[in-house]
């Protein structure tokens, strides 16, 4: 990387905490480091991974402790900006100096031009050949164009280009590997192999966590670090999973003796009594009482005794079991959309040739970032595509109204104004609210966070609620349409997603650059698109 400092670059967190204003806590006074090196931070989706990447990079303020960098931070945000003004230069990071550059050559030559340039006179220059190292085959001209001329892995290609464009010592990247075909991939791969400043990466992706020195787990409101990659972490897990599972066995054995010699006491207890009063017939009165009270004292000892080794033995229970790792997980119910074998559902036509899809049909959509799969994916469900297809003779056509779509930006399908709640009503507005929150605890989305907005979601978060609107959607989709379905999820959210879609009874159209996920899949084929 071209920068370099004489101070070692870090990120250090103090004391840190931060809650949104609904009481949700994502950070507990947290006390960590990260140095020169490559971190990953993981953890399950609604952690609050995006958050801490958010008051890393100055976007929200810690309600206690700090945030301190020695050294510019860099941001690849996990949305990234699409707006109807966003141009590439802005993908990369240097819309101002390249404002700055062309008016100081038009003729506007202000000491705030050149302060905005900052001596980057060749700014330019280096874009069009960084990019075009990524594979970008775009022009200077193509610089002040719109972010929409790309498709969604070329923009994060873009994205990724300027952080290396720009050099600076440390860098938050968030979710780098969505929408990145495996060329795309490669050179998200050495970029991070070579970097030689603070990287962090927040990735649920296991190719890229096998590249990263050390493991960041956010979780509970706590960041545990883990030296190595996410194997070694995992590996590690499973140990300390083993050991708790032991100390939880020697604790129950521990207690279930301690229960059968509390029992066995008090039968012994029972059975002197008996003896005691049968005895008792036979001597004076006030010897009888005397002998009656010291057994009583002796019983109540004992039972005393035995209920407090008890009520410890319980409690080392407890503790063993609260350092089981509860994970949960989301749990998906696809209603039967009842469609019949012989259904036609869609045509794709690509180079002129036709794949019908029928039935309870899955097919993969596949091809290199730009070759238009999500341009396709727009035509067939009725959206208006951001430009014309780039391979000629290339349409798709539904034939059914019965579609669930989940678009590759999740922000287009939800408003950041709304809640959660609000969503998946406007989605089933015939549910009554219980019915609706059940069905989003399902996602787990519980508790406070369905009266949140969607503007304070996480990526996996905003997955659940939009899958929500499509999953309760009446009538029952006879198609579900999927971009890009494992952008931002955890491994074990995209594992059940698996499971639910295998298990689904309808056609399902999907695109993917997870080549795992799609052999997972068992798809009955696959279209490719191989670009213009």
């Amino acid at each position: 990387m071209p920068f370099s400092s004489p101070t070692p670059p870090s990120l250090v967190l103090t004391d840190c905490s931060f809650a949104w204003p609904d009481g949700s806590i994502v950070l507990d006074h947290v006390t960590a480091a990260f140095g020169r090196g490559r971190t990953a931070l993981v953890g399950a989706n609604g952690a609050g991974k995006s958050t801490l990447v958010r008051l890393v990079a100055g976007d929200l303020v810690p309600t206690g402790g700090t945030v301190t960098a020695t050294g510019a931070v860099d941001l690849l945000a996990q949305r990234l900006p699409r707006g109807a003004d966003d141009t590439v230069a802005d993908l990369l990071g240097i819309r101002g100096r390249l404002d700055a550059l062309h008016a100081i050559l038009a003729g506007d030559a202000t000491a705030e031009r050149f302060d905005a340039l900052a001596d980057d006179w060749d700014v330019e220059a280096r874009a069009v050949v960084a990019l075009g190292t990524a594979g970008l085959d775009l022009d200077a001209d193509d610089l002040l164009r719109p972010v929409s001329m790309l498709s969604g892995g070329q923009a994060v290609l873009a994205a990724v280009t300027g952080v290396a464009l720009r050099g600076r010592p440390i860098a938050v990247l968030d979710e780098p590997t969505n929408d990145l075909d495996r060329r795309s991939r490669q050179l998200l791969l050495a970029l991070v192999d070579g970097w030689r400043g603070t990287l962090v990466v927040v990735s649920h992706d296991r190719e890229l966590l096998e590249h990263v020195d050390e493991i960041a787990e956010l979780r509970d409101g706590d960041l545990r670090t883990s030296a190595g990659t996410f194997s070694d972490f995992e590996e590690r897990l499973a140990v300390e999973r083993s050991a708790v599972e032991r100390d939880v066995r020697a604790a129950e054995q521990v207690l279930r003796a301690e229960k059968r010699q509390r029992i066995e006491a008090q039968t012994m207890i029972a059975r002197r009594a008996k003896a005691g009063v049968k005895s008792a017939q036979s001597m004076p009165k006030i010897l009888a009482n005397h002998r009656r009270n010291r057994a009583e004292g002796t019983a109540g000892r004992l039972r005393s005794g035995h209920a407090e080794a008890e009520a410890r033995a319980k409690e080392r229970v407890d503790e063993a079991s609260g350092r089981r790792r509860d994970d949960d997980a989301v749990r998906l119910d696809l209603p039967d959309p009842q469609v019949p074998a012989t259904r036609r559902l869609a045509e794709l036509t690509v180079r002129g040739r036709t794949t019908v899809l029928q039935g309870p049909e899955r097919l993969g959509l596949i091809g290199a970032n730009g070759t238009g799969k999500t341009l396709l994916l727009e035509r067939l469900v009725g959206a208006e595509p951001a430009r014309p297809h780039p391979v000629p003779g290339t349409d798709a056509r539904a034939l059914t109204d019965r579609i669930g779509y989940l678009a590759q930006h999740r922000e287009d399908m939800l408003d950041d104004d709304r809640t959660v709640l609000e969503h998946v009503a406007r989605a089933a507005p015939d549910l009554p609210i219980p019915a609706l929150r059940d069905a989003l605890a399902r996602l787990l989305l519980r508790g406070a966070i369905v009266d949140r907005l969607a503007s304070t979601l996480s990526g996996g978060e905003r997955f659940r609620v939009a899958l929500a609107g499509v999953v309760l959607a009446r009538p029952v989709p006879q198609l579900l349409v999927l971009d890009e379905p494992t952008n931002d999820l955890d491994l074990a959210t995209a594992d059940h997603l698996v499971e639910v879609l295998r298990a689904w009874r309808g056609g399902l159209l999907v695109v993917s650059h997870d080549d795992a996920f799609l052999d997972r899949l068992e798809l009955d084929g696959r279209v490719v698109l191989d670009g213009p």
